[in-house]
């Protein structure tokens, strides 16, 4: 793989990413034209800068988790930009030794075939990459993304230009480009302006979940935002935008990222199947530093000598890897220019990951296994899930397709370890129905209602079902309200798209579209606006995501001590939406006028306070929403009336008005917090009552979290 440097001359460090595991390339983020193509006037909305104490731009709302309140803030100084950043080796390893069924009908998956490519077959990992990788570096891969203004001789760099850049990773090209805005600038607002946690617990050595999963909201909350600004462009022929790349880079050059330090073994703030849709995701919380290469390796002194040992490494199908069983992965090693066309092919060495894997057989140190699986959401990307520990166990010299010499590795997993990987096959052989969900009450509960199945579950005890209800997957309203103000909806007729400075839904939004191609929430807002019956864009149109229906195939099942709750057989992304909370719309009551406390179980109620929406500079402001909105779910609702209440939610509520000019079309829409594995529960805040309904019943909670209160409305 050939090294890519820029050209002499001063660059902001946060615009190049200097990736150097095993002495990789260095992605540049060029300027290119802004060509536009649209068959109405469209281009960029405009932008405006602003102070880092605001007023915020339209479209900045921050996102959780910047909503915390004022109380528990510990505001800090922007982290210095041009600190370096670098893996230091440990001074010790690990020494840890190792009935009703029914078949699901398949399901139906959204695809965007030009959505974003995420971590797509371009950023899987490319072990011949390391071929070029400098001798000196051998047995220790640094991971520094600290770049210094110096000239180099690399044969790839910028051209004279700027406008682009371009790098060789295995089978394909690719070509960065960066917007004609200051993303550099967005950020920093972004940074500077919200309310985030002290900069310090992110940057711990040792962290703890909470700060693992800060790192993570912060890195896909400026990805989402540079996703946003990237796409108001037109897009520029033979340039591939890389969010994820210039996001995580960015943070890097701050040093916003946990688990610096290299480690053998398990990482502190990482649990077994936490999921992630990005490489460079691994990257900032030290699960794998290596942004593309698939081996991850530290240097060891053993007596006298330093050895390299290997820490952790990626199987996501880019090479001949047997991952059938669940506990054993047999690894194919790196090198040899296995999907590189422009070089011949030839045998693998055993030298850098190789040697590393080899040694680690000999010394029997544990290794961190990260497995990459498809993502049926989005067909070109990759969703990665931490698998645990394993061993490797042995390895020999095989011949590959290509007729060549290839090393492989066989690991066992580590026993006593929670399911994570096998959980994923369980779920996939459901849909294809080779195999039975066990405790299935109703194979789908919806009676059709939904475009995909929910499936109704008991595997804990007897329990035949929640009380008698009639699913039905909107809202009922009696007696609409007024709309605020005239609505005459967008003339969009092929949907709307982004940088559109005529379409009016984007006006209202702050000039952009508040979701982006995959159909994920760019960040959160007081109020959102969707497209309705004003408007003449179709059905399918990116500015109507939560009138589509269920997005993921989800089941609800029977806890332990919470009664009915929800979980998703697929994962779910951060921002993605999930459903709608449906219900009877109730005008001119109280909740606790409305009857019986079971039927309370089945309210919600936006004139709560939800944390989640306390604003920068407004956090005592009421959610901008243009009538209080009651909603009853006792009598007919939909999979929403079954979502728990945790004082530390994965899943948020966003209020959206839908362009009406007959009603006032308000409602509320879930989207994921964070990105969330397949059969984890589905929560959200079910928020505090005013003070004047503070003599209602509290109810004991039982979410379990570090952070429970205690109890809940």
């Amino acid at each position: 793989m050939e090294d890519s440097t820029p050209v002499s001359g001063s660059f902001d460090k946060s615009r190049v990413l200097n990736v150097k595991p095993l002495r990789c390339l260095v992605p540049v983020f060029p300027s290119g034209p802004n060509f536009s193509s649209f068959p109405t006037p469209q281009g960029a909305a405009p932008f405006v800068c602003v102070t880092p104490s605001g007023p915020f731009p339209p479209g900045v709302a921050p996102f959780y988790p910047f909503f915390a309140s004022p109380e528990s803030q510990n505001p800090g100084a922007v982290p210095n930009q041009n600190a370096a950043f670098s893996f230091n080796n440990p001074n010790s390893i690990s020494n840890a030794v190792p009935i009703a069924s029914y078949r699901t009908p398949p399901s139906q998956y959204a695809a965007d075939a030009n959505g974003e490519t995420g971590s797509s077959k371009r950023v899987t990992r490319s072990r011949a990459q390391s071929q070029q990788e400098d001798r000196s570096a051998q047995y220790l891969s640094s991971f520094s993304m600290h770049v210094t203004d110096t000239d180099d001789t690399s044969k790839v760099g910028r051209s004279k230009s700027g406008s682009r850049s371009k790098r060789t990773r295995g089978r394909q090209d690719i070509n960065i480009a960066s917007t004609d805005i200051d993303i550099d600038s967005v950020v920093e607002n972004i940074l500077a302006s919200s309310n985030i946690p002290a900069f310090d617990m992110i940057r711990r050595t040792d962290a703890d979940k909470e700060s693992v999963g800060y790192n993570l909201m912060i890195y896909d909350f400026i990805r989402r935002k540079i996703t946003q600004i990237e796409e108001s462009k037109d897009a520029v022929p033979g340039v591939t935008r890389r969010p994820d790349l210039r996001a995580g880079t960015i943070l890097m050059n701050k040093g916003l990222r946990t688990n610096s330090k290299k480690r053998v073994g398990a990482v502190p703030g990482v649990e077994i199947g936490d999921c992630f849709f990005f490489r460079m995701e691994l990257c900032l919380i030290g699960l794998h530093a290596p942004c593309m290469a698939g081996i991850d390796y530290m240097g060891m002194k053993i007596s006298q000598d330093e050895e390299p040992l290997a820490v952790s490494i990626v199987s996501s199908g880019g090479y001949e890897d047997n991952n059938e069983d669940g506990d054993v992965l047999i690894y194919s090693g790196q090198g040899g220019n296995y999907y590189r066309r422009d070089k011949e092919i030839m045998d693998q060495k055993l030298e850098r990951g190789n040697l590393a894997l080899e040694k680690s057989l000999h010394r029997g140190n544990e290794v961190r296994v990260i497995r990459g699986l498809k993502d049926f959401a989005n067909p070109t990307g990759k969703v990665y899930v931490y698998d645990g520990l394993y061993r490797i166990q042995e390895s020999w010299v095989d011949k590959g397709k290509s007729g060549c010499n290839v090393f492989k590795y066989k690991l066992v997993r580590l026993p006593g370890q929670s399911e994570a990987f096998l959980t994923w096959k369980s779920i996939q052989q459901w849909k294809e129905g080779t195999n039975s969900r066990v405790g299935v009450i109703l194979p789908d509960l919806t009676s059709g209602a939904e475009s995909s199945p929910v499936s109704l579950v008991n595997d804990v005890d007897d329990e035949k079902g929640p009380a008698y209800f009639t699913y039905f997957p909107g809202l009922k309203n009696a007696k609409p309200v007024d709309p605020v103000e005239p609505s005459t909806g967008c003339v969009c007729i092929g949907g709307c798209l982004p940088g559109n400075p005529n379409c009016p839904c984007l006006q209202k939004n702050g000039g952009h579209l508040p979701y982006n191609a995959n159909a994920v929430l760019v960040n959160q807002k007081s109020l959102l606006y969707e497209c309705g019956p004003s408007c003449q864009c179709p059905p399918n149109c990116r500015n109507r995501i939560s009138q589509s229906g269920l997005r993921v195939r989800l089941e609800v099942f029977k806890t332990k001590d919470k009664g009915w709750g929800l979980r998703s057989w697929d994962p779910i992304r951060a921002g993605a939406f999930i459903c709608e909370y449906a219900g009877e719309v109730i005008a001119n009551h109280k909740p606790e006028e409305l009857g019986s406390e079971n039927e309370d179980d089945y309210i919600f109620d936006a004139t709560r306070t939800y944390p989640l929406f306390e604003l920068p500079g407004d956090s005592n402001e009421a959610l901008k929403i243009p009538h209080p909105l009651i909603i009853s779910a006792k009598d007919a609702g939909n999979v929403a009336r079954f979502m728990n209440h945790s004082c530390s939610p994965n899943v948020s509520w966003q209020p959206i008005s839908r362009e009406n000019k007959n009603e006032s079309d308000l409602h509320v829409a879930f989207h994921a917090i964070r990105h969330i594995p397949p059969m984890t529960e589905l929560t959200y805040d079910y928020g505090m009552v005013q003070p004047d309904k503070a003599d209602l019943r509290k109810k004991k909670c039982l979410c379990g979290s570090m952070k429970c209160k205690g109890y809940f409305y």
